[in-house]
């Protein structure tokens, strides 16, 4: 059995633990800081850190990882098309790699980075997406196309309704007032504004999101719903001639929102 644990780091980052009851090893997703991951250890002694996951290389995902794995042991699997420090095994799309007794598929999903990966878990339908998917948004374009990133969202929410987003940052609120912005007579995205509201006044964590969720609230899955081409379209004075098209604009409009 595995129980997955959100360990915070920083301001908003989300360092996903996956724990394996029967054999008392851990595996982290994206520790940025080793310091969280140090401590659960420390609290839980009879338990082994054995594999680490990184989606990308920037520094708040992948800043505790030369610690941990030389404290450790832990081996390191990133994306084989970025630089991450302490690498044992590059992942390409569609590779499948064993982690914790769990077979964990690669998918390639460029965008917020150009060699940025998520994994996901068939068996349980998890997804650990880093900064690609958020709940209800996605990440910044730090170094691909809007094009690239609309690709990478597509190949994320063609998977089952019921799978469970494990993205790293807790950004839903701030993402729902946006989508509120886009879509303000969509009773689901005001639902679920409601609702995470209240979840964060109580200091509760908005993750993990369910797929079905973010299809029916998060306005970067929705570029083809007539309402977001219809405020797009409304925003920019002029009607748009691909959901590509109204997917830039949307990103475009969430960078200074």
């Amino acid at each position: 059995m595995i129980k997955i644990e959100a360990l915070s780091a920083f301001s908003d980052n989300y360092i996903w633990l996956l724990q394996d009851q029967q054999s008392k090893r851990v595996a982290v997703v994206d520790p940025g800081d080793a310091a969280p991951v140090k401590a659960w250890l420390q609290a839980h002694s009879d338990w082994t850190l054995s594999d680490i996951l990184i989606t990308h290389h920037h520094a708040d995902h992948v800043g505790g990882v030369e610690q941990l794995r030389s404290e450790t042991g832990a081996r390191v699997y990133g994306p084989a098309n970025e630089t991450i420090p302490g690498r044992d095994q590059a992942l390409v799309d569609g590779e499948r790699i064993e982690v914790l007794g769990l077979t964990l598929q690669v998918i390639e999903v460029p965008g917020h980075t150009l060699g940025h990966i998520a994994f996901y878990q068939g068996d349980h339908h998890w997804l650990f997406c880093g900064d690609t998917l958020f709940a209800a948004g996605c990440g910044r374009l730090f170094e691909g196309s809007p094009a690239q990133m609309h690709n990478s969202l597509q190949r994320l929410a063609a998977l089952p309704d019921s799978t469970l987003v494990y993205c790293a940052h807790e950004y839903t609120l701030s993402n729902l007032r946006f989508a509120h912005a886009v879509e303000p007579d969509n009773p689901a995205v005001a639902a679920r504004l409601q609702q995470v509201s209240e979840w964060r006044e109580q200091g509760r964590i908005s993750l993990p999101s369910q797929l079905a969720l973010e299809r029916a609230t998060n306005p970067f899955l929705r570029a083809a719903e007539t309402s977001v081409k219809e405020m797009v379209a409304s925003r920019e004075g002029r009607a748009m001639g691909s959901e590509g098209e109204v997917f830039a604009a949307l990103r475009a409009w969430k960078d200074h929102f």
